[in-house]
């Protein structure tokens, strides 16, 4: 049932409710959602669609998400080693180029260029073209983040690890990125927010993710009110689950610093 199906049906219950026939109007709308339901979720095990695209977009988001940290915080290293200390220029050039390409051009056409033109040639699988994509991309938002957390702490600290002995290396890993972390901790949540759903773009390259899934039942059903608005919901569902966990952890790590 489409959208304009359901608003009529809607409709009728409305003109049926000011005839008198009320709860008859009730009920032939929710039969009517009922029939719609059905179609769209039940014949044919449609709502498996769903279910294989939930997980490749899972998949895809946790493997990209792994290395945009790894990526970040490599990028993330050099550039405020070079920012400090005046080292690592030729790095921090290759960084900063890679940093402006990514964050300059939508992550759709850097999906597309990966499948279409640097692997054209090569028979591999369209999940790890999306991977290594969107993990570039967030590697590249996730490098600033971080970068920002580095530069936030204050020199004395560096100072104070230099006092206590520790190389400039040890004390970055032991003394800055931690607390670097923890301040960024917010901002990275929401590029992880940010991410998960940018994967929807996956279904350019014919990858059944959530999104995809939705609109293979709308094309197989010509209803697109219900299966667009399942997928609408299922994100929604996964977005606010993260938020919470966030705020949670968030929650932990204020009282740490209390005691």
């Amino acid at each position: 049932m489409t959208l304009t199906a359901l608003m009529s049906a809607a409709t009728e219950t409305i003109e049926t409710a000011e005839t008198g026939g009320f709860m008859d109007g009730i009920a032939s709308f929710f039969t009517d959602l009922g029939d719609s339901f059905y179609e769209n979720f039940i014949a044919e095990d449609r709502w498996m669609y769903l279910v294989n695209g939930l997980k490749n977009t899972l998949l895809i988001t946790i493997l990209a998400i792994i290395i945009g940290l790894v990526l970040g915080f490599l990028v993330a290293v050099v550039r405020s080693t070079h920012d400090k200390t005046g080292k690592m220029k030729f790095l921090n050039f290759l960084c900063n180029v890679y940093l402006t390409v990514i964050r300059g051009t939508p992550v759709v056409v850097q999906l597309l260029i990966i499948y279409f033109v640097i692997f054209a040639s090569v028979n591999i699988d369209k999940t790890f073209v999306a991977v290594v994509a969107f993990g570039l991309n967030s590697g590249a938002y996730v490098a600033e983040i971080v970068r920002s957390g580095i530069m936030s702490i204050d020199n004395g600290q560096f100072e104070a690890g230099s006092s206590l002995g520790l190389s400039y290396s040890q004390t970055m890993i032991s003394i800055i990125l931690p607390q670097a972390f923890k301040n960024v901790l917010p901002a990275l949540a929401n590029e992880f927010i940010v991410l998960l759903k940018e994967t929807s773009v996956a279904g350019y390259i014919a990858i059944e993710d959530l999104t995809k899934g939705g609109d293979i039942i709308r094309s197989q059903t010509y209803e697109p009110f219900l299966p667009l608005v399942a997928v609408a919901l299922i994100y929604l569902v996964i977005v606010m689950l993260l938020t919470r966990l966030v705020a949670k952890l968030e929650r932990r790590l204020a009282k740490n610093d209390k005691r």
